[in-house]
């Protein structure tokens, strides 16, 4: 239902709200955790600082993290960076241009239930009830010492 765009968006915002709020996570290491390819990162980060979802910060100490808290941003805002219509409007079934509750299609009022809850879904959940570990800090094995 997401574009695979706004689908890393949000995990590339999983990888921040996994660190402490202070801590700068590089782009290089945001990439590989959130499974991204480098480039494409790059691009979805541009977009989320315009948007203040994020901070950069340049240099050989940069990297991003969250603008503010992870409880406070709304899936909504990041998906709806990416995906202008978050519910299609368009018929479901593609035989339309768009289909309404006065001219349905045969899937409009199943489909329309979906959209709610959608959207719903996005608007109530913010990015803390969504992260977890999956997106921590690969940590370095320790060495055993024989």
């Amino acid at each position: 239902m997401l574009s695979t765009t706004a689908q890393y968006a949000l995990r590339a915002l999983l990888v921040l709200a996994s660190e402490p709020a202070e801590r700068l996570v590089l782009g290089k290491d945001m990439a590989r955790l959130a499974q991204i390819p480098g480039n494409y990162l790059s691009k979805i980060m541009i977009t989320m600082a315009a948007a203040g979802l994020v901070e950069a910060t340049r240099g050989s100490n940069g990297g991003y993290r969250l603008s503010r808290p992870a409880d406070q941003i709304h899936l909504i805002e990041v998906v709806g960076l990416f995906d202008r219509q978050v519910a299609p409007k368009s018929c479901f079934l593609g035989v339309r241009t768009e289909c309404s509750d006065c001219d349905p299609c045969t899937a409009h009022m199943a489909w329309k239930s979906v959209k709610a809850e959608l959207v719903h879904f996005l608007e109530g959940t913010t990015l803390d009830k969504i992260s977890g570990v999956p997106f921590k800090r690969a940590r370095p094995a320790k060495r055993k010492t024989v």
